[in-house]
């Protein structure tokens, strides 16, 4: 099981790095735009996950990850002036997060923790969070790639350049490491 712990954190620094690689290649009035009054901009996205995430992992082992002080609804609007605001936003989230995962062992795993009073597993909590934390981060990925269109740098294997990675990988040992591992 600690190789689960290592691989959750490799996990979702990998999607941290993704949703930062989307905003850096926009400009900082991008990340305000909305499609439309119902959609989301990159701002609100951040607001929410860094929301959820202080929520959830504070206090992760001792007290319910719907904490009394947050307010979801609000992570829904816009509350950053600028792109310096919404970073410190992101990464007080991220910190906690990973402040919250380091301090796990493998005995915490099977500990009962409570999400709006729905007992989880840690390790089912710690799964929730990170199918929950991607789906957002791939909304952001798709707004920034739409704003960027023919300018978007990919953040994956570019079209028609599979075969290359695949002979780059394939020309590698066979070896035991996590994917992210060459990023």
């Amino acid at each position: 099981m600690d190789s689960y712990l290592g691989s959750i954190k490799k996990q979702f620094l990998y999607y941290k790095m993704l949703g930062e690689k989307a905003m850096e290649q926009l400009q900082e009035e991008q990340l305000f735009w909305q499609y439309s009054e119902e959609s989301n901009s990159i701002a609100i996205l951040v607001n929410h996950i860094a929301g959820n995430m202080l929520s959830r992992f504070t206090d992760f082992l001792t007290a319910d990850g719907e904490k009394p002080w947050r307010n979801r609804d609000a992570e829904f609007t816009n509350p950053f002036q600028n792109k310096e605001e919404l970073m410190i936003h992101w990464n007080k989230g991220w910190d906690c997060l990973m402040n919250a995962l380091n301090q796990l062992t493998q005995a915490d795993l099977e500990k009962i923790i409570y999400i709006r009073n729905d007992g989880h597993t840690v390790t089912e909590a710690i799964n929730r969070q990170l199918a929950h934390y991607p789906y957002h981060i791939g909304q952001l990925v798709f707004i920034a790639k739409m704003l960027k269109n023919e300018d978007w740098h990919t953040l994956s294997i570019a079209r028609n350049k599979s075969e290359d990675y695949n002979n780059q990988k394939f020309s590698q040992e066979k070896n035991r490491r996590h994917y992210t591992d060459d990023l």
